[in-house]
This record gives C-alpha cells, sequence and structure tokens, in this order.
C-alpha cells in the first residue's frame, strides 16, 4: 500500500484520470482517494517513484 499526496484533485474527474493511469499499468491496481486530505491510497505492484511520476504526467502533482 502507498500513500502520496497528489495537488489538484477538485472531484471524481480528477480521480478517474488518476485512476486510469495507474491501470494502465497495473491493471489490478485499486485506488482510493481522499479528495479532502488531497491523498491517494494505492495498493499495487508499482512503487512510489513509479506511480508519482504517473499520477504527475496525469496533471496531478505529488508532493512530499
Amino acid at each position: 500500500m502507498l500513500s502520496l499526496k497528489v495537488s489538484g484533485m477538485t472531484c471524481g474527474g480528477c480521480i478517474n484520470a488518476i485512476t486510469k493511469a495507474i491501470q494502465a499499468q497495473d491493471p489490478q491496481a485499486k485506488v482510493e482517494a481522499d479528495l479532502g486530505m488531497q491523498t491517494i491510497t494505492l495498493d499495487t505492484i508499482l512503487s512510489a517513484a513509479d506511480a508519482s511520476q504517473l499520477i504527475t504526467e496525469a496533471g496531478f502533482p505529488v508532493r512530499n
């Protein structure tokens, strides 16, 4: 399980875009988001670095 802080998420469409980006590389991944806390929790085989890169490329910068 990975938990990442993500900037710019405002709606379900944002969550869908992130989910699509992650599942393109790991189709079995599970993505949960908390819009209020601006966090994403991932159950994935991807590394934190790979997941962060995919989310950032989808337009949602990952913060430390």
